[in-house]
């Protein structure tokens, strides 16, 4: 599976050539410089390790700066492995664009850590209906209601939808639409929404 590292910039609407107003989100993807190539004979599989962002070299341990030495590379805020590309047609610190891996009209995924929402009720976390507001209901409209079973058997199963902390968790959306690229300043357009808050980093895969 080809992909890229990225980082959520927003979203807006774009027009496609019917008029047709489209909302899509806006994601920098790369450049993506190699940082390290996996090969089915010594790691078991071929696959390209690719960073995204800058970081600091003094808050990155000797292991991974040897990593990035050895690429030629500068330390990257973020490392993810993707399949799926020619490995002999790639050395390290070759840097990969959005263009050479995406079109327009293509279909991808996005995975990213979803936004977190602290501790949510059942109305919120699940899309409960919430009790009745009259017939002397006055304090339990949100209320999740009757969580065990009587007499028998007399416990809450486990994985009850309850409240509890909501968000914060890796989540992907499949099936999104390459609307546009903007190769010139690393951006690549998708039909809809992604996971994450603004600035939060994705990986965008075929």
């Amino acid at each position: 599976m080809k992909g890229l590292l990225g980082k959520k910039l927003g979203m807006t609407n774009v027009f496609d050539d019917k008029g047709n107003s489209i909302s899509v989100t806006v994601i920098e993807a790369g450049p993506c410089p190699i940082t390290a190539i996996k090969t089915k004979e010594r790691d078991g599989y071929d696959a390209l390790q690719v960073g995204f962002g800058q970081k600091p070299e003094r808050v990155i341990n000797k292991p991974l700066r040897g990593q990035f030495a050895k690429a030629g590379v500068k330390p990257a805020e973020l490392l993810g492995e993707f399949e799926g590309f020619e490995i002999g047609s790639y050395k390290l610190g070759d840097v990969i664009s959005v263009d050479k891996v995406f079109v327009v009209g293509d279909k991808v995924s996005v995975t990213g850590t979803s936004k977190g929402k602290g501790f949510q009720g059942v109305v919120k976390r699940h899309h409960f209906g919430g009790g009745p507001v009259t017939h002397g209901q006055s304090d339990k409209l949100r209320a999740p209601g009757s969580v065990g079973s009587s007499s028998y058997p007399s416990r809450s199963f486990k994985g009850l939808r309850m409240a509890g902390r909501m968000g914060g968790k890796r989540s992907t959306i499949k099936n999104l639409k390459v609307v546009r690229l903007i190769p010139d300043s690393n951006l690549i357009l998708v039909e809809g929404s992604v996971p994450g808050p603004t600035n939060g980093y994705v990986q965008i895969w075929k």
